[in-house]
């Protein structure tokens, strides 16, 4: 009781989720099994988390999507999709969904791809004539693709906090990202034709000659797509070389395209280290708290609690649902699944639930947490990226259907397993 009053107040004070968890570890320790243990993991746990090379895909696939970005393939993957569905009473909508998807599978970040489609699809949109509150919806709801879609950041850390295996989440994530995505497009499709005045009438259509040179355009994602995923899921080579190789094919592409070094790489190499380094200080800190936990005992006495109001395991997939929602009202993904794991993962084994199901519907939780008020992140990244063409109120309207849609997802993920392990069965090892 005491750690957590701690880490709330620390919380409440503005101190990082990273450094305040840390410090609740490090005191929980001191006072729970003394000095000699507790500089003992001060001195192994950061150093082992940061020199393990088997975390080295997290930073590389960072870079991979702040690259790509670099490169310009967002304004043109949104650019090829507009054409190809211009056809379709909102199109555009339609348009901002499919690019998102195929986007998602060079970035890893929801927050990267909410930024880049609000810049490009939002204006479009409201030329248009498009509802701004769908608008502005339909891009942070697609934006959160990413954390499903491989490369996934978001996945990455679930491998390290449960010590599961990197390249079969990745997989796994293939065919409910892929779900998501439809589903999506078939409630938007119906939204519009149940509601026409929240999208214009069809626009000229193109000449086929023009998609396909649009589409040609596109090539390097299915390329970087080939390298990450296939070299994964044949066991040509193992997440870290994936992530290696992905990020050199993005460096590629941009010198191709960009020809100088001047304006590009530093900012680029920049960002990649920053974002990474936040990253791990959130995940060193939660796993010095998991320490805690468990050399004092509370994990322990947690399991028996919980498997005694979720003894099967569809309660408690139900019931970890249900708090993982709440939850994303309130706080940030990566600081959800840090704080949280360390006290439910056990359940999970001790209810022999599979680890790599459970951490596809907990992606499945932390995309609808993303989009959920009154703290969904990608909500406050696409505001911050519209000024003052749109408000909260907005935003918050925009994104009720496709929370509604991702709950659907969620019941099939929940109740038909088969969706999310599958594909990483079918693995060479």
């Amino acid at each position: 009781y005491f750690g957590c009053a701690l880490l709330l107040g620390l919380l409440a004070l503005g101190v990082s989720v990273g450094v305040s968890m840390g410090v609740v570890g490090v005191a929980g320790m001191l006072l729970g099994v003394g000095p000699a243990f507790t500089f003992g993991q001060l001195q192994t746990l950061p150093f082992s988390v940061v020199s393990n090379y088997g975390f080295a895909v997290l930073p590389l696939f960072v870079l991979m999507g702040v690259l790509s970005e670099a490169a310009g393939l967002t304004r043109q993957v949104f650019t090829a999709a507009d054409l190809w569905l211009r056809g379709f009473r909102g199109g555009l909508y339609q348009a901002v969904i499919v690019g998102s998807a195929l986007f998602a599978a060079i970035s890893g970040s929801t927050i990267v791809n909410a930024v880049v489609f609000t810049r490009i699809a939002f204006p479009e949109m409201l030329r248009h004539g498009y509802s701004k509150s769908l608008s502005i919806g339909s891009i942070a709801g697609a934006g959160s693709f990413a954390a499903m879609i491989p490369p996934s950041i978001t996945m990455v850390i679930y491998a390290i906090m449960t010590e599961q295996s990197v390249g079969q989440l990745l997989v796994a994530g293939v065919i409910p990202g892929a779900l998501t995505a439809v589903v999506y497009l078939v409630g938007v499709y119906l939204l519009v034709l149940v509601r026409p005045t929240l999208a214009p009438p069809i626009r000229d259509r193109v000449e086929p000659a023009e998609r396909w040179r649009a589409t040609a355009k596109v090539y390097p994602i299915t390329f970087l797509m080939m390298i990450v995923l296939g070299g994964i899921y044949t066991g040509l080579f193992p997440p870290s070389a994936a992530g290696a190789a992905g990020a050199f094919g993005a460096f590629c592409i941009v010198v191709l395209r960009k020809r100088t070094f001047k304006h590009w790489l530093i900012p680029a190499l920049q960002d990649a280290a920053s974002v990474s380094c936040i990253i791990f200080v959130i995940l060193i800190g939660g796993l010095l708290l998991s320490r805690m936990l468990v050399v004092v005992g509370v994990i322990d006495d947690l399991v028996l609690v919980i498997t005694s109001f979720a003894s099967t395991p569809l309660a408690f997939m139900v019931m970890v649902s249900i708090l993982y929602i709440i939850l994303g009202c309130f706080l940030d993904t990566t600081s959800m699944m840090v704080v949280t794991l360390p006290f439910i993962f056990p359940v999970v084994l001790e209810l022999g639930i599979d680890p790599i199901w459970f951490g596809i519907v907990v992606v499945k939780l932390i995309e609808i947490s993303v989009i959920t008020p009154p703290v969904g992140i990608n909500l406050f990244a696409v505001l911050s990226s519209v000024g003052d063409q749109a408000n909260f109120r907005d935003v918050s309207l925009g994104v009720i259907p496709f929370i509604v849609l991702d709950l659907i997802v969620l019941a099939l993920l929940i109740f038909i397993p088969e969706i999310a392990t599958w594909l990483p069965q079918q693995m060479i090892a």
